[in-house]
């Protein structure tokens, strides 16, 4: 019996609402040889960081993965791409519009609406781009840290073809301790272009 290409949902997660586009995703995963492994987090709120983050094919398997599990991963995007033709597509698969210009900064934003959602799975990218960066952006551990949520790190490793979760991190009052430390766990594994240091 193969193993299968995504683990089972835990049961506070927040569900999409859809069979078709999960069952279509896991079947396309299942034919590229992606897989997702470990356990998710049975909370109902958590911040999703995955690195290295070196190619567009990140995003795209990603999503994949994220749609085939059949969880509601909500993943920021800027305002006036969800205002136009493309929001019809890209708001039920859990894409959220940030508005940069607002008074509230996309921290607070965040932070916001895990106040007022009662279930909330987020995803971020932490080095911010696709190239190699010397310091990753910390607007995840500010947004951990004011909302009282987990941190889920998965890291991405093209040569053996999956997505890893690693341990649950709650963020502490030492950003730069939290950062060193979550960074180190990405170490062993290589994107499409490069690891992480």
């Amino acid at each position: 019996m193969s193993e299968p290409v995504l683990p089972p949902i835990p049961p506070q997660a927040p569900l999409l609402n859809s069979r078709f586009w999960p069952w279509l995703m896991r079947s396309l995963l299942r034919l590229s040889g992606w897989r997702l492994l470990g356990e998710l987090p049975d909370v109902p709120k958590v911040i999703i960081i995955g690195a290295p983050h070196s190619s567009y094919w990140d995003g795209v398997w990603g999503l994949m993965m994220k749609i085939g599990l059949g969880i509601n991963i909500n993943v920021m995007i800027k305002r006036e791409v969800l205002d136009g033709p493309l929001g019809i597509i890209l708001r039920p698969i859990g894409l959220i519009p940030i508005n940069r210009s607002a008074a509230l900064n996309v921290v607070g934003q965040m932070v916001e609406r895990f106040h007022t959602h009662e279930k909330m799975w987020l995803g971020i990218t932490p080095e911010g781009t696709r190239k190699k960066v010397q310091q990753w952006k910390s607007g995840f551990l500010r947004i951990a840290n004011e909302a009282r949520v987990p941190i889920q790190p998965v890291f991405i490793d093209y040569p053996t073809k999956t997505f890893t979760l690693g341990p649950l991190i709650h963020a502490s009052d030492d950003p730069e301790a939290d950062m060193a430390s979550i960074r180190a766990l990405f170490r062993p594994y290589r994107g499409k272009h490069r690891n992480t240091e």
